[in-house]
């Protein structure tokens, strides 16, 4: 057998070894769009909630670590960002917030596609995501693996990834109350939904969140557009940019 067959071969094969752990899984999920995936993505977003009016949302993501989101009208100068492990919060164009907290969304949904293994691995043990844990289920249909909880367990930190195409579909993180550390923690579940092709890629187009079993919040993607120029200072965490994609309202 020629080289290039027998190394076509051992590529199917190990792309039909199920994942002993997470952490195979992770670098599966990564080898599947290796090259391939986009570097950075735009759209805009309405963004719903129970209780109060939608909101639009401008938001532009750079792979790996960097989302930047502007709150129409624009002109409010309202932004906010997640770079590296922190998020930043600009009003009025003046920084009031910054602090520790990386977005796994990001990192499931986007990052894991378009940086080294290794890095979304130690990410995810960071937040406490017990990597040696995967089993199989379904979700909405279809076949998922789920990483960081046994059949059951509902509280656990945990993500789930459609088998077929490698898509993460959900993420269960708990929160316990830094102000009360007794209290029962407060339960994220987050949805990725409806994905549609984007290069050759993918990207979901609406986002559902609930918290402890209530929805809060529902994402919906419009205007959708891979691979664009973006400013240099786009992220800038110290000093508000304006972000220059927008279209004029």
């Amino acid at each position: 057998m020629a080289p290039t067959a027998v190394l076509a071969l051992l590529t199917l094969l190990a792309g039909t070894t199920a994942p002993k752990t997470g952490e195979d899984l992770i670098r599966e999920m990564h080898a599947r769009y290796d090259g391939k995936w986009y570097r950075n993505v735009t759209f805009v977003q309405t963004t719903s909630f129970p209780d109060k009016p939608a909101e639009t949302w401008y938001e532009a993501g750079t792979i790996p670590g960097k989302l930047r989101i502007d709150v129409a009208p624009v002109d409010s100068m309202t932004a906010f960002m997640f770079v590296g492990d922190s998020s930043f919060v600009f009003k009025g164009g003046q920084r009031v917030a910054a602090q520790e907290d990386r977005n796994l969304l990001m990192t499931l949904g986007f990052d894991v596609y378009g940086q080294a293994p290794e890095v979304t691995i130690a990410q995810l043990k960071a937040q406490h995501v017990d990597l040696s844990r995967i089993r199989e289920d379904t979700w909405q249909g279809a076949k998922v693996w789920v990483v960081g909880a046994a059949k059951g367990d509902t509280t656990s930190s945990q993500f789930w990834v459609e088998k077929d195409r490698l898509l993460f579909v959900r993420l269960i993180e708990s929160h316990k109350s830094m102000k009360n550390p007794s209290a029962p923690p407060k339960l994220l579940d987050v949805t990725f939904e409806k994905y549609q092709p984007l290069g050759k890629g993918w990207i979901e187009t609406e986002v559902v969140l609930k918290l402890d079993g209530k929805e809060v919040q529902r994402e919906q993607y419009a205007d959708i557009k891979a691979d664009v120029e973006l400013q240099p200072d786009l992220y800038d965490t110290q000093t508000y940019r304006k972000a220059t994609w927008i279209k004029p309202q």
